[in-house]
C-alpha cells in the first residue's frame, strides 16, 4: 500500500488545464481499464503458480512488489506521468495479487472468492454512503483517514524492518490482537475510498486536465488492492481459529 492521501489534493493545486478537462466517467473508464488488467496479469501469476513455476512466481511477486512501489512514489508526485506509469502499476500489482491469492487459496478454501466478494461489497457500500452523503470528505474526516493511513504505513514499514533483521512479524497469527488489527486496518482501507471518491468529483468540478483520469483510478486501484490483501490476510486469520 502506497497510496498518499494528502497528495490527492495537494497534487492538484495551480494546475493549469491544457486541452480537456477531466470527468468522472473518464475516470471510471480508467479505473475499469486497470482493474482487467490486474486480473489479466493476476491470472497469468496464477496459472504459473498452479503449473509448479513458483520460482519465477516468486521473481514476479519480489520484482512487482519492488517496481510497483517506485511507480507509485513517481504516480503520487508527478501525475501527469499516469498515463503511463498507472497501467505499469496495474500490471505490478497484477503479479502481487495473483501469486499472494494462490497462496492463500493454497491453504484456505474459497479464501480468494470471499475476500474479492467483500472488496466489492465494501466499495459499492462506501460509494452508496458517499452518494447519500452520510459519509463526505469533510475536513475533519479527510485529517482522521489522513493520520490513521500513515499510521498504518508506519506500522508496515517497522513490520519491514524487523523481518529483514530476522524478527518478523507474529502479530497475524489468527490471534484476538492480529484479527482486531487486521479489522482496524481494513476499515482504514476501506474509508479511504471516500478520499478517492471525493478526489474524482472534486477533479471534473474544478477542471483538471483529463491525465487526472488515469491519477484517479490509479488512486482507486491502490485502495482496493490494499483492501483486498488486508481482506484476505483477516480471513486466514479467522480460518486458523475455526
Amino acid at each position: 500500500m502506497s497510496s498518499n492521501p494528502m497528495l490527492k489534493q495537494n497534487i492538484a493545486e495551480n494546475v493549469i488545464l491544457e486541452g480537456k478537462p477531466m470527468s468522472i466517467s473518464g475516470a471510471i473508464n480508467k479505473t475499469a481499464i486497470l482493474l482487467g488488467i490486474v486480473v489479466l496479469v493476476a491470472y497469468y501469476a496464477w496459472t504459473l503458480c498452479a503449473g509448479g513455476f513458483s520460482d519465477k512466481a516468486n521473481m514476479f511477486l519480489i520484482g512487482g512488489s519492488v517496481i510497483g512501489l517506485i511507480l507509485a512514489i513517481i504516480t503520487s508526485f508527478n501525475p501527469k506521468a499516469s498515463p503511463v506509469t498507472a497501467p505499469a502499476y496495474a500490471v505490478c500489482e497484477g503479479f502481487v495479487v495473483g501469486v499472494v491469492s494462490y497462496a492463500y487459496g493454497a491453504m484456505f478454501e474459497g479464501i480468494v472468492f470471499n475476500a474479492l466478494g467483500i472488496t466489492i461489497l465494501a466499495l459499492f457500500a462506501m460509494l452508496f454512503m458517499y452518494k447519500t452523503k452520510v459519509l463526505q470528505a469533510t475536513p475533519t474526516f479527510r485529517k482522521t483517514i489522513i493520520v490513521a493511513t500513515f499510521a498504518v504505513m508506519i506500522f508496515y514499514l517497522a513490520g519491514f524492518i524487523g523481518a529483514l533483521l530476522g524478527h518478523p512479524m507474529t502479530v497475524f497469527n489468527g490471534g484476538a490482537t492480529g484479527i482486531v488489527i487486521s479489522v482496524v486496518i481494513c476499515a482504514i482501507a476501506a474509508f479511504n475510498f471516500i478520499l478517492d471518491f471525493d478526489f474524482i468529483e472534486q477533479g471534473e468540478r474544478n477542471n483538471l486536465p483529463d491525465y487526472f483520469e488515469w491519477y484517479g483510478g490509479f488512486a482507486l486501484l491502490v485502495t482496493l488492492v490494499w483492501l483486498y490483501l488486508e481482506i484476505l490476510r483477516l480471513l486466514a486469520q479467522l480460518s486458523k481459529r475455526d
